[in-house]
């Protein structure tokens, strides 16, 4: 009920201030289990995207949004609960299995869930390796995986930022891969590779950003 009302007002309002530039919405489906993979470049990106997206796009958010106290932390806990936001420990040493069980259960309800492959923000804009959650996720639940292209956000809000400015900001949707048939019998090592290195190459495309060619070195976190 909240994450309905939170989309019903937060979204036109948003589209007003900043006016988003969106590719390739079509290419969303409007319903079942979808895995939105996507590059990062700043935080704006986990709401950014489900701001223009037509249904709820359920990303991970660190713990901390949502415990906080006083009239500060009740607005914080229903602004990300509001927007579909789900909470997760990354103190946790478990927390990297925690959050894929998370995105099973998502995709198993039919729902859409947002993942970063490269695991953290790009400090140099430049597109990291992809790790292997999203292939993990792709050939365990047989969810199509949606590329998805940002360009922009990192001026939206820079690293260190507290509030949003506004910035040009792009956003672009590309069509539909998968993958579980194709890699029937594939050792399961090589084929979450290969998939994780497929999706990559078409974020690549739809973000136009240079490759790194290596994994960001930076300690994974979740926004």
């Amino acid at each position: 009920m909240l994450y309905e009302v939170t989309h019903t007002v937060v979204p036109p309002l948003a589209k007003a201030i900043w006016r988003p530039t969106v590719e390739g919405l079509d290419n969303l489906p409007a319903t079942g289990p979808v895995i939105v993979a996507s590059n990062h470049l700043s935080f704006a990106d986990s709401l950014v995207i489900p701001i223009v997206a037509p249904r709820k796009v359920t990303f991970l958010a660190k713990e901390q949004y949502f415990t906080g106290t006083g009239i500060k932390g009740a607005i914080s806990r229903g602004w990300f609960t509001g927007i579909g936001m789900i909470p997760v420990n990354r103190d946790d040493s478990r927390s990297a299995l925690a959050s894929l069980d998370i995105a099973l259960d998502v995709l198993s309800q039919g729902g859409a869930f947002g993942i970063y492959p490269e695991g953290t923000r790009s400090r140099d804009g430049r597109l990291y390796r992809g790790r292997t959650g999203v292939a993990h996720l792709a050939l365990t639940s047989g969810a199509p995986v949606v590329p998805v292209g940002v360009t922009g956000t990192q001026n939206l809000q820079p690293v260190g930022s507290r509030l949003p400015r506004l910035a040009k900001v792009t956003v672009r949707f590309g069509e539909p891969m998968r993958f579980r048939q194709q890699y029937d019998g594939v050792p399961l090592g090589r084929a979450r590779r290969e998939v994780t290195d497929q999706v990559m190459n078409a974020i690549q495309r739809l973000s136009g950003q240079q490759f790194a060619g290596v994994y960001n070195d930076h300690a994974a976190t979740v926004d």
